[in-house]
């Protein structure tokens, strides 16, 4: 039987604490104006090309933030991304790993990627 289930993720969820804090950090961090409004009092949709990302506050809890990546960015130029991050304030951001990819965490502590593309 083929499976029903399509091999492709349709979007990930960032549990945040403050959607509308979130929101203006990660449209920050993308370079992008926020769009379109946040969805029952917890949900944002980030504006995302290919992959979607949804910050949800709902599903936040306090000290369970993710200590490994939860997805990457891509970036063409590494070494510009990793300084950019770093002006923007993120914590807890590495080094660049073997000239490819940075993490660094958001401000509810998840941390995320950065990887060469």
């Amino acid at each position: 039987m083929k499976s029903p289930v399509m091999n492709q993720i349709g979007t990930v969820f960032v549990p945040v604490s403050d959607v509308e804090k979130a929101r203006d950090w990660y449209c920050s961090i993308l370079g992008v104006e926020p769009q379109g409004e946040i969805q029952f009092g917890h949900i944002y949709v980030l504006p995302m090309q290919g992959t979607g990302a949804v910050l949800d506050s709902k599903i936040y809890r306090e000290g369970e933030a993710s200590k490994v990546p939860l997805f990457h960015f891509n970036a063409e130029d590494i070494n510009t991304a990793h300084s950019f991050i770093k002006e923007k304030g993120a914590a807890h951001q590495s080094d660049i790993q073997h000239d490819h990819y940075f993490t660094f965490q958001d401000p509810d502590g998840n941390t995320l990627m950065v990887c060469k593309c």
